[in-house]
C-alpha cells in the first residue's frame, strides 16, 4: 500500500462513490486524524492546499466531519493520544468566562427592582392597541 496525503475534494467524490474501504481515526499528541483506505492506497487526510495532516482537535468534531461526508463506520486508534497536550485556550467553558456570582445576584436584585417599579407605577400609560394605532396613522401621513 501506498502511505500519503488526501484532501477534503477527493475524500468526499471517494466516499461518495463508495470506494473507500476503511477508514480509521488515530489519536495524535494534538487530537485526531483520519486515515483512509481505498483501493491499494493508504492514504492521510490533509489540509486542502499546504500538504499538511488534518488534526481536529476534538473527537465528536471528526466523527460529524465523516458523517457529513458520508463514512459512518469508522475504526479509533487512540494509542498516541494525549488529551493533556490539547491547548484549552478560549471557548465558553473557562473559568474567566464565568461571571463573579456577586455581580450576577446584584445584577438579578437591580432588575429586579426595575421591574416592580415599573409594574408600580401608576403614571398614565396608552394601551397596546391606541399605541399602534398611533403609530400606524403616523404612517400613513408620512
Amino acid at each position: 500500500m501506498t502511505a500519503d496525503v488526501i484532501d477534503h475534494t477527493t475524500l468526499s467524490n471517494l466516499a461518495e462513490a463508495g470506494q473507500v474501504s476503511n477508514a480509521r481515526v488515530v489519536g495524535q499528541a494534538e487530537g485526531w486524524s483520519i486515515l483512509v483506505t481505498h483501493g491499494m492506497s493508504e492514504q492521510t487526510l490533509a489540509e486542502d492546499r499546504n500538504g499538511q495532516v488534518r488534526i481536529f482537535p476534538k473527537l465528536d468534531t471528526l466523527a460529524a466531519y465523516l458523517k457529513e461526508i458520508g463514512i459512518v463506520r469508522f475504526d479509533v486508534d487512540a494509542g498516541n493520544f494525549g488529551p493533556t497536550t490539547i491547548s484549552r485556550t478560549g471557548g465558553p467553558d473557562r473559568p474567566s468566562a464565568i461571571p463573579d456570582a456577586h455581580s450576577v445576584a446584584a445584577y438579578a436584585e437591580w432588575l429586579k427592582a426595575e421591574v416592580q417599579e415599573a409594574i408600580d407605577d401608576t403614571s398614565p400609560s396608552v394601551p397596546h392597541d391606541e399605541a399602534m394605532r398611533q403609530i400606524r396613522a403616523a404612517m400613513k401621513r408620512s
